[in-house]
């Protein structure tokens, strides 16, 4: 081989080997940080991140391939703070949060490192956004529930129990958005004829005491805006509501399949889903701050016909057809 022909080999094998080894180059694992308010072996919790990760395997993220997920639990909101930090000592490249207390206390820890919420009910008055076109941030997501929910949970008490005269909030000022729901509760009662009860608790003696309390006055009923702590005590709160034969209504699913009356809400698992789609958009290049707040959509009606039957109540047709699912 004469020598210019060698030289030329050589240059073009020179050109041709950094493309082929950045062709055999892995895609960039990217990194996901989850902080959510239950337990890890929580039913409602391991549906919900389930969710999550179908979500996320449908827009082509996979863990263990392009994907790592690091999680950390804190039912109701305990050494949320803590693990907060944990998880951003790892450079995630960006945070899903579930519950107020969960995404108050990651963004008391970063204020560069996107977060996309997925179950707060309050973003504005918690502090998180601006508004809800625009977050203004490094925070969005997924708005909860909107205010008004509070009128449809009471007229569903009244509809389910003609005679109710009275309805206590049950929530932990700590956990939940509870001035929030009050507010727009107080707004709604009086067209209702109900006298509205506010019942602020913290923690299971708070929640047996404050129920037993409100139980020695009759026709009353109760209300259970989202709150991590009070899904944290459910079966506590059903047992008391069957004890002292007091009619309620749950914002969260899994109340009503531990036993609870009623429930009318959003998806939480679907809020899940849709949390992946905003972590997509993330990771892809979107800023949480050009990314509106999405309002609920989906909601679902589940009653629990066996629970009504063991309080004396009948329920009513129009409940019945509006029911997404009746438990018998």
């Amino acid at each position: 081989m004469r020598r210019r022909e060698f030289i030329m080999l050589l240059s073009c094998a020179a050109a041709i080997w950094p493309l082929a080894a950045r062709a055999q180059q892995p895609e960039r694992v990217r990194r996901v940080g989850v902080l959510v308010g239950l337990a890890e072996n929580d039913p409602e919790m391991k549906e919900r991140i389930a969710g999550f990760r179908q979500g996320l395997e449908k827009l082509g993220w996979a863990e263990g391939s392009n994907l790592r997920i690091d999680y950390r639990f804190a039912p109701a909101g305990a050494q949320a703070r803590l693990l907060a930090r944990e998880l951003i000592a790892l450079q995630p490249d960006v945070i899903l949060t579930q519950s107020t207390p969960a995404t108050a206390a990651m963004q008391q820890e970063t204020s560069t490192i996107p977060i996309v919420f997925a179950s707060v009910a309050d973003p504005i008055g918690s502090g998180f956004v601006a508004s809800l076109s625009r977050p203004g941030g490094n925070l969005t997501g997924l708005l909860q529930y909107e205010e008004g929910i509070t009128g449809k949970w009471l007229a569903m008490l009244k509809q389910i129990a003609p005679n109710l005269t009275r309805a206590a909030l049950v929530a932990n000022p700590r956990t939940a958005a509870f001035d929030y729901f009050l507010q727009s509760a107080k707004a709604v009662a009086p067209s209702l004829a109900i006298d509205l009860v506010p019942t602020p608790v913290d923690n299971a003696a708070d929640i047996e005491r404050a129920i037993e309390t409100f139980a020695r006055e009759p026709n009353g009923g109760l209300v259970l805006p989202p709150d991590t702590s009070t899904v944290v005590h459910r079966n506590l709160i059903i047992a008391l509501a069957a004890q002292h034969r007091l009619p309620a209504v749950y914002a969260i699913r899994v109340f009503v399949a531990a036993g609870g009356l009623m429930y009318y809400g959003t998806d939480f698992v679907d809020l899940s889903r849709q949390g992946a789609s905003y972590v997509d958009r993330i990771l892809r290049g979107a800023k949480p701050a050009d990314l509106p707040v999405q309002t609920p959509t989906k909601f679902e009606t589940v009653v629990n016909r066996k629970t009504a039957k063991a309080l004396g109540l009948a329920v009513p047709p129009g409940l019945l057809i509006a029911a997404d699912e009746v438990i018998e």
